[in-house]
């Protein structure tokens, strides 16, 4: 009977992933901070970025606001693949040297654009010419990086020219997906009370 367990939330969770995975929309959240940089950087800047692609119209949304740097903003984009999830560095995957119309000099500000990802500007060529020159295969290594936890977004600034802020991109589940995997826990915890009543230790 103890197997149901595992192979209940294990049903659970592929609901859950298999619906994000089909949607046209995938967002991702980064909570941007300065001990999240390799190596850690005594910064008590702050940010947050949105990011989201949209696998249809091969666009992807960069969202971000930041607050509290230590000098001005030099530089913003997304890097792509750290070598394991949520730890590493990794090669600049989006437009060098910065996002176009990235604010920069500042301690604080916001930024929102799309970038249209069947355009080489798009990316740094760099990391076109690490996936073969193809866009294509481009577009697919930085959105599977940022499925695996192997991409993150970071600001650089003129303290700290290697990167003071940074975050991991973290997928952000649709709200029915989170709705059934509440459902299938729910009753994971119910099924689980409901034995210990029967069999008391």
């Amino acid at each position: 009977m103890s197997r149901c367990i595992p192979i209940a939330l294990l049903t659970a969770l592929f609901v859950g992933w298999s619906s994000v995975a089909k949607a046209d929309v995938v967002p991702f959240i980064a909570i941007l901070n300065g001990p999240t940089e390799v190596p850690p950087v005594p910064s008590a800047g702050t940010g947050f970025a949105q990011i989201t692609f949209d696998t249809l119209a091969h666009t992807m949304r960069v969202q971000v606001s930041f607050s509290g740097l230590t000098s001005g903003t030099t530089a913003s984009h997304i890097h792509a693949a750290t070598p394991l999830p949520f730890f590493g560095n990794a090669g600049v995957a989006t437009t060098t040297p910065t996002f176009a119309g990235f604010p920069l000099g500042v301690t604080s500000g916001t930024f929102d654009s799309t970038l249209d990802l069947t355009q080489a500007s798009s990316y740094n060529p760099a990391f076109l010419t690490a996936n073969g020159g193809s866009i294509a295969a481009s577009e697919a290594v930085l959105f599977n990086a940022s499925l695996t936890n192997q991409s993150y977004l970071n600001i650089h600034t003129a303290n700290f020219p290697g990167g003071e802020i940074r975050g991991f991109l973290r997928l952000v589940p649709e709200p029915s997906s989170v709705i059934l995997m509440g459902i299938g826990t729910a009753g994971i915890l119910g099924f689980g009370v409901r034995r210990l009543r029967r069999n008391p230790r």
